[in-house]
């Protein structure tokens, strides 16, 4: 009986059947047009049989059909430990073998030049007769399934790999005694080889790779296209383990490819840039989306001169001339990583550089930070790693003594003198309290780009490299240096850490929101006792957050752990669904980093924050580059508490109380009063105070002019101004003279975004028309905080504020995020 995967229209299938061929290399070789938006070349995989069918040492054609039908019997679960990141969630149960699109199909060979575009409707994913059968498979084709839309494939061909110079000594090694020698057999030998080259020669594996993805094609395979998925097949091979181990696919992106945005920096330059979409960067080259399948890679990307390309590769590339106008710029990675973490930005970036030594007023300047005596004291290092071989810093004396890695900052030609200002010393200076807090930095280098206005998002981490939204610019230190610190932390929680299953998103987003405070409490270098208020204070208005969203949000998206006991199983092909993964409202969603924040808070809170600490830096040196569930994370944890605690916290009701159900944690709903006893807090409410008692006072005597010398209000921090401005929203009414007051009083228009926001809400709600360019500047400038204000400008039912939303999303439309769009689009439509 076949089994059907069959994903609602929010969800997105992950096609490619990890379990058969597991990709562990790919090369990519493409050009980059502006005037086309198109980006075209070529991508060369290099596979390895799947875990349920490798040939054995001995095996010959007849034991390894054999090997192959038992084999098919099988689940295909074996867990695969290595570093995963995706903000998606996944299906709950998918117990599929091979999957294809049904409905109106596109199968031609190869040598046929055409476009092979991806149909636009399929009515759904199920099991196909041109599937690869495995209750059948005597009598057919073994189908390879990648993951692709929005993609024209021109060409699939299998690469000779054996015609590469030098490549002998992969086909002499003693591990091939007794192994048929036919050429087809050599080929995937060859691979085979290369793949599994010990760390230490990852410099001559990484040549040879590059040599065999410029081999000559040997025979051109067939492939169809369809709506989430490129097939492909060679006549005549019936298993995996016979199936081309490298091959060539030529093609080209679609204007409207997902994947990545064509648009134009703040300087008017054009641009193209990943931007995280939610169907990752299947838009961008054919690949397998699903946990198990990580990889090395290495690029090269050609385009005109005058763009920069920056990639998520550990080198710092720099650009070679080919000819006159065209540079070519290379990176690579050794570390295996997913598919969804290849990140590109193609445009006229400028570095960064300090151009004077006068004095910012940022933060204090020493960016030197000594490690706790904890964590000098850990000698978890001089074990071996437990992940997969790859040249790991962990294990490099001189990185585990680098508090700063190398860095550079990337921004637009007029956002230039903005950077210089805060960003970019802030950069060692964050980088330096990450490394206090967890240790050895797991990538060698980092890039942080000021990406162009039509980011959804404050901030991306991928290895190597950061966006960051222009929103974090303006209004001081505060917001930039938080989000940095929330960014880097993804370093170690997201990509050297990352899901085994990408449902539970909070390991990622959770430990980064919690970490975001550490670090930039480091970075700061205050006195404990005002971090410790300052933390208090954020912990506030994360509550509230928390509170709102679980308020207007759909309770099976408010769960942390949604597959529950089923957490981490995967079908017998590697294909799934990933859940709700591509409803676009989910993106806007912070329940995954509020509540997980708020879980990692509550139990720093019962352990001690220095046990706590030192549990966490544990936790990285024994699972960096693994994936993990949060049952690893908590078992580790418990293990260090001491034995009178430990009645009070286990595994089961840690699941019940914060993982497994929606709404507001029960623990954390007891502690809602706590934050009245902060300082900052009791001064944010004096002010509200003074302000309602103000408003009352005017409106009595709306005639009479309000003395300026009356109130004297106290200046407060950007978190102060965020929660006075939330305290106002509740009040029924405020008087246009005291909105003018309040923004004269704290120059709001001038404050960071976070602040801006609040304000724009306030003018909305009150009607009140001096702040509606306000509004005007704040779509234009910061789309990625926009999406909530454009609701409000419609609920109010007000011609003149409906006006204005319309106004402004046509001028932004053109340029937005799609999932930006569409959820605008059913406001205001």
């Amino acid at each position: 009986m076949e089994t059907q995967l069959d994903p609602m229209k929010d969800d997105l299938p992950l096609m490619a059947n990890t379990s058969y061929m597991l990709l562990k290399h790919y090369v990519l070789d493409l050009d980059v047009d502006f005037e086309s938006k198109v980006i075209e070349g070529s991508i060369v995989l290099f596979f390895e049989t799947g875990s349920q069918y490798r040939k054995t040492i001995s095996a010959g054609k007849e034991c390894c059909q054999s090997q192959f039908d038992e084999t098919c019997k099988i689940r295909a679960s074996e867990p695969c430990h290595i570093p995963m990141i995706n903000v998606s969630t996944c299906s709950s149960k998918t117990e599929c073998n091979d999957f294809a699109v049904s409905g109106k199909e596109e199968e031609a060979t190869s040598d046929e030049n055409g476009n092979h575009s991806n149909n636009e409707q399929a009515s759904g994913i199920s099991s196909s007769k041109d599937c690869y059968d495995i209750e059948d498979h005597g009598n057919k084709d073994f189908l390879l399934v990648l993951d692709c839309c929005d993609l024209s494939v021109l060409k699939v061909e299998e690469l000779d790999v054996a015609a590469v110079s030098g490549i002998e000594k992969f086909t002499r090694s003693a591990k091939l005694t007794g192994v048929s020698k036919e050429l087809e057999n050599i080929r995937n030998q060859i691979v085979h080889e290369l793949v599994t080259l010990p760390a230490d020669r990852w410099k001559e594996q990484l040549y040879y790779f590059t040599h065999c993805s410029q081999a000559p094609g040997c025979g051109e395979l067939l492939f169809s296209t369809g709506t989430w998925s490129l097939e492909i097949r060679k006549s005549g091979i019936q298993s995996p383990a016979d199936f081309p181990h490298a091959i060539r696919i030529w093609y080209k992106t679609k204007p409207e490819g997902r994947s990545v945005t064509w648009t134009t920096d703040q300087s008017g330059r054009p641009c193209v840039y990943t931007m995280g979409s939610p169907i990752n960067n299947r838009a961008l080259f054919p690949c397998q989306e699903p946990p198990t399948a990580l990889s090395t890679w290495q690029a090269s990307v050609r385009t005109a001169a005058g763009f920069v390309v920056l990639m998520s590769g550990e080198n710092s590339a720099e650009p070679v001339q080919l000819r006159e106008g065209i540079l070519s710029w290379y990176y690579y990675v050794s570390m295996p990583m997913p598919a969804s973490t290849f990140t590109i930005a193609v445009g006229c970036w400028q570095e960064v550089k300090q151009q004077s030594f006068k004095h910012k007023a940022a933060i204090g300047t020493n960016t030197e930070f000594s490690l706790p005596s904890s964590q000098t004291d850990l000698r978890w290092h001089e074990d071996i790693c437990g992940h997969v071989e790859y040249p790991c810093r962990f294990q490099n004396p001189a990185a585990r003594l680098q508090a700063v890695i190398p860095y550079r900052v990337f921004a637009p030609w007029c956002l230039m003198e903005s950077c210089e200002e805060y960003l970019l010393q802030l950069v060692p200076q964050c980088l330096s309290a990450a490394y206090a807090t967890l240790g050895t930095h797991p990538f060698s280098r980092l890039d942080v780009l000021i990406v162009p206005s039509n980011f959804s998002s404050l901030g991306m981490a991928s290895p190597h490299i950061i966006f960051l939204s222009q929103s974090v610019l303006p209004g001081g230190s505060h917001l930039c240096g938080t989000r940095l610190c929330h960014e880097i932390a993804h370093a170690w929680f997201g990509l050297a850490i990352g899901a085994r299953d990408w449902t539970e998103e909070w390991i990622s987003e959770g430990f980064a929101t919690f970490l975001e405070d550490i670090f930039w409490a480091g970075a700061q270098q205050l006195p404990h006792d005002e971090i410790k208020e300052q933390q208090e204070l954020k912990a506030l208005l994360r509550w509230r957050r928390l509170r709102d969203e679980v308020q207007n949000s759909e309770e099976e998206l408010q769960v942390l752990r949604p597959k529950k006991e089923t957490t981490g199983e995967v079908s017998e092909s590697g294909a799934s669904v990933v859940k709700y993964g591509l409803k676009a409202e989910k993106i806007f969603m912070q329940v995954h980093y509020l509540k997980g924040y708020f879980l990692l808070r509550s139990l720093a809170r019962k352990i001690g924050e220095v046990a706590y600490l030192a549990s966490l830096r544990k936790f990285v040196i024994k699972f960096h580059g693994q994936l993990v569930l949060s049952q690893d994370f908590l078992s580790m944890l418990l293990e260090d508490i001491p034995k009178q605690k430990q009645s009070e916290l286990t595994i089961e009701s840690i699941f019940q109380n914060w993982l497994d159900t929606s709404g507001i944690p029960k623990p954390l709903l007891e502690e809602g009063e706590t934050w009245k006893e902060c300082q900052l807090v009791q001064q944010v409410s004096g002010e509200v105070t003074k302000w309602i008692q103000t408003n009352r006072r005017i409106r009595k005597s709306s005639k009479k002019k309000m003395k300026q010398d009356e109130v004297v209000f106290q200046q407060l921090l950007p978190d102060q101004l965020v929660l006075l401005l939330e305290f106002l929203l509740e009040e029924k009414t405020l008087c246009p003279r005291i909105l003018q007051c309040l923004e004269r009083t704290y120059q709001l228009r001038e404050q960071d975004a976070e602040v801006r926001h609040r304000w724009c809400e306030l003018v909305i709600k009150h009607k009140y028309e001096p702040g509606y360019g306000d509004i005007e500047r704040f779509l234009r400038e910061d789309q990625a905080m926009g999406v909530y204000l454009y609701g409000e400008l419609m609920v109010n039912e007000d011609a003149k504020q409906q006006e204005l939303a319309r106004k402004c999303f046509a001028a932004a439309q053109e340029h937005m995020d799609a999932s930006s769009a569409k959820v605008v689009a059913e406001m205001l439509f």
